[in-house]
C-alpha cells in the first residue's frame, strides 16, 4: 500500500462527527471510506480517528494510545443502528508473519509489527464489547472485493 495523505471534505459535513474541517487520511484506502461513509444513505454518522483506546506495547510493556481510524453508526437491514469501530490495515499486517529461518531486520520489524498490531486490536476488541460495539479489520480483500 503506498502512503498517501491529505485533507478530506466531506459532501455531507453534518455526518461528521467532529471538526469536518479538519479530517485527515494517511492513505487512499482510507480515503475511499471516506467517500463510502460520507456518501451512503446507511451510515448516519461517521468520525476518523477521534476515539482513544489505551493498550499496552509488546515493545517496551507501557501503556500507548490507538486512534483507530473510523467509528461509523450504521443503519443495518433490519433497521437497527450498530457502532462499528473500523481499522484500515494491509492484509499482509493482519496475521502473525511466516515464521523465517533467518531473523533479518524485515523479518524483526514484520514480528513487531504484527505484535503491537495485535496488541491493538485485542484491546480494541475489548473497548468495544464494553461498549455494545462491533470491531472490524477492513483490508484490501474487503475494500476491492469483486461484486
Amino acid at each position: 500500500m503506498k502512503s498517501y495523505k491529505g485533507s478530506f471534505r466531506p459532501r455531507f459535513p453534518q455526518k461528521y462527527q467532529g471538526n469536518p474541517g479538519n479530517i485527515t487520511y494517511r492513505s487512499l484506502w482510507e480515503l475511499n471510506c471516506m467517500k463510502y461513509f460520507d456518501l451512503n444513505t446507511s451510515i448516519l454518522s461517521w468520525s476518523s480517528e477521534e476515539i482513544v483506546v489505551p493498550y499496552i506495547s509488546p515493545k517496551d510493556g507501557d501503556w500507548h494510545r490507538y486512534f483507530p481510524d473510523f467509528l461509523i453508526k450504521v443503519k443495518n437491514r433490519k433497521g437497527a443502528v450498530e457502532t462499528i469501530l473500523i481499522e484500515v490495515k494491509p492484509y499482509k499486517q493482519t496475521h502473525p508473519p511466516e515464521l523465517k529461518s533467518r531473523r533479518t531486520k524485515k523479518y524483526i520489524n514484520e514480528v513487531m509489527t504484527w505484535g503491537v498490531n495485535d496488541a491493538k486490536w485485542k484491546a480494541a476488541r475489548a473497548f468495544c464489547e464494553k461498549k455494545n460495539w462491533q470491531f472490524m479489520i477492513v483490508t484490501e480483500k474487503e475494500l476491492f472485493k469483486k461484486k
